[in-house]
């Protein structure tokens, strides 16, 4: 008698990818083309960072006390394990302060080489507590989708396409919780896009440390990586494959590509040896669990970012 041959229910969870894919560039490049006035804003922001950065400007950017960013979390779902738990919301929020105020105890794991270059980024989060209306709000929604899976065209960002519309770009954080096609992980808009679709999307099954978060992106670091996009962070290697990129950060070392799943230190392309690339660096697409740090240039870079195109929001 043959055996019949099973098919994957459409409510079986999706497998979790087994190398970072981030479509930040992907989404960005598509604004390039589309958005009009998009490569003008984008220059004028990458000029302020420069004026705001360079010539021991950085360290005026420092603050004392950390600017507190206000988030909404948009679930999206087909099926109940889509509907993630606010436990699982609130574990990626504590990741997420864990990591950018360098409170994360596996910065341990650093190479000395580069350990003197973490610090406190100076930025926290918070989920919501006051909704656009002025009203008391969770700093989560949730809405039934029928779309088996987002990709980056920004469909998840709008009701009418089966997404979740933002809130005020200007006031909230916007991170929509979904499913993503293509192994994506997750994306994000770097500052000077549209309002309209400004935020943070991330994979459910890869948001937070808790729930369906599963490994190896279980410790919340997808979505500190597409932050970090959203204050205008580049992959570290410059998104280039031929050592000619750059990710504007000066002590970030150059790198030809990136680096996956757990490379061994050190891993040395682009003439950068002895100790090679900085694949610890959250800006890589290594594991959840290899990536410990941003460094003082790094963080100049987003302070810079939330001292001009992003200087509406935080509290």
């Amino acid at each position: 008698m043959a055996t019949k041959r099973r098919t994957p229910s459409r409510k079986q969870a999706r497998p979790v990818p087994r190398r970072r894919m981030c479509g930040a560039m992907e989404a960005h490049m598509r604004l390039l083309e589309t958005v009009p006035g998009m490569r003008e804003r984008r220059a004028e922001i990458h000029a302020l960072t420069n004026r705001l950065t360079e010539n021991g400007a950085a360290s005026r950017l420092v603050r004392t006390d950390p600017l507190t960013i206000p988030v909404v979390v948009h679930v999206l779902s087909r099926t109940a394990a889509e509907n993630i738990s606010v436990a699982q919301i609130n574990s990626q929020i504590d990741a997420l302060n864990r990591d950018f105020s360098a409170g994360n105890p596996d910065a341990a794991t650093c190479p000395a080489v580069w350990a003197a270059l973490i610090d406190d980024a100076q930025i926290r989060f918070v989920l919501a507590t006051i909704d656009p209306k002025g009203k008391p709000t969770t700093g989560i929604t949730r809405t039934a989708t029928t779309v088996n899976a987002f990709s980056t065209n920004d469909g998840v960002k709008e009701s009418a396409s089966g997404g979740a519309d933002p809130w005020p770009t200007d006031t909230y954080l916007n991170i929509w919780v979904c499913t993503l096609a293509g192994g994506l992980l997750g994306y994000a808009q770097f500052p000077g896009g549209p309002a309209a679709t400004d935020g943070v999307v991330i994979l459910n099954t890869a948001f937070g440390t808790k729930g369906t978060a599963s490994a190896p992106f279980d410790e919340g670091r997808t979505a500190v990586h597409e932050v970090g996009h959203w204050l205008n962070l580049n992959h570290i290697w410059g998104d280039t494959s031929d050592c000619t990129g750059t990710d504007h950060v000066a002590d970030t070392p150059n790198a030809q590509l990136p680096n996956y799943n757990a490379p061994t230190f050190p891993h040395v392309s682009c003439g950068n040896g002895p100790s090679g690339d900085m694949f610890v660096n959250y800006m890589d697409y290594v594991d959840d669990r290899v990536m410990v740090m941003f460094t003082r240039g790094q963080i100049a870079r987003m302070q810079a970012s939330l001292a001009g195109p992003r200087s509406a929001i935080g509290i």
